[in-house]
């Protein structure tokens, strides 16, 4: 009846108990799960996975849905695309994602992991050079001078999870400075590290969105923007992940998003909207 190892002091209260009480138990162990099973179908949560340089105006556009859906509270999950698409994968209860890049989407709708129709893009994005403010870095003018002696340490995410790394990436070879500088590349778990370690003068330079250098536009300079042709267009999809628990509270969120006051919020961020 016990397995074993079962501590004998609980056997023993167990066989102690009056039958009345082990057929009440029972009672509330068949029936009261319909209650806790009814509150779950209740939940009015909505996960959102997003990339994390959409935070600061996916927190904005949350207050405004929150405010119009009394009782639904928007939970995010804000990194690299590329982390949050493998959770995904792996089964965790997301409701909406919007990535950084077409290509994790791309890996989703693949798998059969995006509602039908849902799908999204919604704003766009550049790449720039970033320096620490102060005189010290006063001579990076553009890409070119990565190769400067005095550039020792250059950030950027990592191309294999984070959007904004891959950019990057794609524009330093676009330059002819793979090669040169890549003993100089130090990799970010996400673009908002890329950005904390450039502003905080622990690397000489470092790749971001344009939008991330606005955040913190007194620690850091732009010292140059990526031309277009120099990466794959920085695009922004969203879209409402198969199996949402809250499918129709995703899409308005989703509605929401990309509607013209969603898309009046991420260009008072910054973002280009589609």
């Amino acid at each position: 009846m016990f397995r074993k190892g079962f501590p004998q002091i609980f056997v023993k209260r167990f066989l102690a108990v009056p039958v009345i009480f082990l057929l009440a138990a029972a009672f509330f162990v068949t029936f009261c799960p319909l209650e806790g099973h009814a509150a779950a179908q209740n939940n009015q949560d909505i996960t959102v996975s997003a990339a994390i340089s959409l935070k600061n105006a996916f927190n904005e556009i949350a207050k405004i849905y929150e405010e119009r859906n009394p009782g639904v509270k928007i939970l995010f999950n804000f990194g690299a695309s590329g982390n949050l698409m493998m959770q995904i994968e792996e089964g965790a209860p997301v409701d909406v994602f919007a990535s950084a890049a077409e290509k994790q989407m791309d890996d989703l709708a693949g798998k059969g992991l995006i509602a039908p129709g849902s799908r999204v893009d919604f704003a766009e994005n550049t790449v720039v050079l970033i320096v620490p403010s102060g005189q010290k870095s006063a001579f990076v003018k553009g890409f070119m001078d990565l190769t400067d002696p005095r550039i020792k340490r250059i950030a950027i995410g990592n191309p294999k999870s984070v959007p904004a790394g891959m950019y990057s990436e794609e524009t330093l070879k676009y330059f002819g400075l793979g090669t040169s500088v890549s003993k100089k590349i130090i990799y970010g778990e996400h673009v908002r590290q890329v950005l904390e370690y450039v502003a905080r003068g622990e690397v000489d330079a470092g790749l971001v969105y344009s939008t991330d250098a606005r955040i913190e536009a007194g620690q850091v300079r732009v010292a140059a923007v990526a031309p277009p042709a120099s990466h794959k267009p920085v695009v922004y999809p969203i879209t409402v992940v198969r199996g949402s628990a809250n499918e129709k509270l995703a899409r308005t969120f989703v509605s929401l998003v990309t509607s013209p006051e969603g898309k009046k919020i991420l260009r008072k961020y910054g973002f280009e909207s589609k």
